[in-house]
């Protein structure tokens, strides 16, 4: 099967076009800037159905492995903001892949909309707009494939790994945190992860399946304790790691989204909520069974 990778240059695009053509599959590469061994230049969020069907022609199918960042701070209203980077351009683009006739798909997703599904009291896609335009993403992204192009979602954690300069968005923030002299001190909860790696085998394994089904992604479930532990052992400076009072981490993030809303400003995740996210254990069971390590000591390497 020939498949077109966008996002093809990125930490888990680069994986997905490894595994693909590890496997012998052909695979064409797209992405907004130029980088070596990328195909074709584009920026999805104003590509016309056109410019993407003339990019599709010939594949089998396509993977979406672009990342957004649910963290950043947008002025209010986010909502359509995001749906704009998230939603509309999957709906062209699995527009286009219907009308050239392919048949699979996987986009990368996240994580949240696997605990919306299995905690609906939590209001997971109603208190934050990143995670209704993750559910606006899959639903409507399916239904412009139609029935004959099965998409796969793969619900990603955290994810970890290195590709050149390529790293995770959320990583570098926890790297000079884990070199620094502060205390490390963290909520109770915890959370799925996974190598970039493995998110690339889940992927070319749906593909090679035409799956079209909702995957949730995991090599290990960690507390923040235990993932911070590991942390400041990659960067050579371990230590203890200290437990934050619930009540504590609810208060900051609640002056957080206080804040926010002052500034008539949102972010993809809503900090007035958010502390019931970082308090709650969001394991996926099964894993693979996959060590985490190696691409975790990838992702924070120790200072030479």
């Amino acid at each position: 099967m020939r498949i077109l990778v966008v996002g093809g240059s990125g930490l888990i695009g680069t994986h997905v076009v490894g595994v693909l053509r590890g496997r012998g599959h052909p695979v064409t590469t797209v992405a907004r800037t130029a980088q070596p061994g990328v195909d074709h230049l584009l920026d999805l969020e104003s590509a016309a159905i056109d410019d993407l069907r003339s990019l599709l022609a010939g594949h089998d199918g396509v993977v979406l492995a672009t990342r957004a960042d649910e963290q950043r701070v947008l002025p209010r209203p986010i909502h359509p903001l995001l749906r704009r980077e998230l939603v509309d351009p999957v709906v062209r683009l699995f527009t286009a892949a219907r009308e050239e006739g392919l048949t699979r798909g996987v986009v990368m997703g996240s994580y949240y909309t696997h605990f919306d599904r299995l905690h609906p009291r939590w209001r997971l896609t109603t208190r934050h707009s990143y995670i209704r335009c993750r559910w606006e993403q899959a639903r409507e992204g399916r239904a412009a494939a139609g029935p004959d192009l099965p998409v796969t979602v793969l619900e990603l954690p955290f994810v970890f790994g290195r590709t050149g300069d390529r790293l995770p968005n959320w990583a570098g923030p926890l790297d000079r945190w884990a070199r620094s002299r502060a205390p490390l001190a963290v909520p109770v909860g915890g959370t799925a992860a996974a190598s970039a790696r493995s998110v690339a085998e889940v992927a070319v394994d749906a593909l090679e399946q035409a799956r079209g089904e909702d995957v949730p992604v995991a090599d290990e479930n960690l507390t923040w304790a235990a993932m911070m532990g590991r942390i400041a052992d990659a960067v050579g400076r371990p230590r203890r790691v200290g437990r934050l009072p619930a009540p504590v981490v609810r208060a900051s993030l609640g002056c957080g989204g206080l804040l926010h809303g002052l500034a008539r400003r949102e972010a993809g995740l809503n900090p007035t909520h958010l502390g019931d996210l970082l308090l709650a254990e969001l394991f996926i069971t099964p894993t693979t069974g996959r060590s985490l390590e190696p691409a975790l000591r990838a992702t924070f390497a120790p200072t030479t």
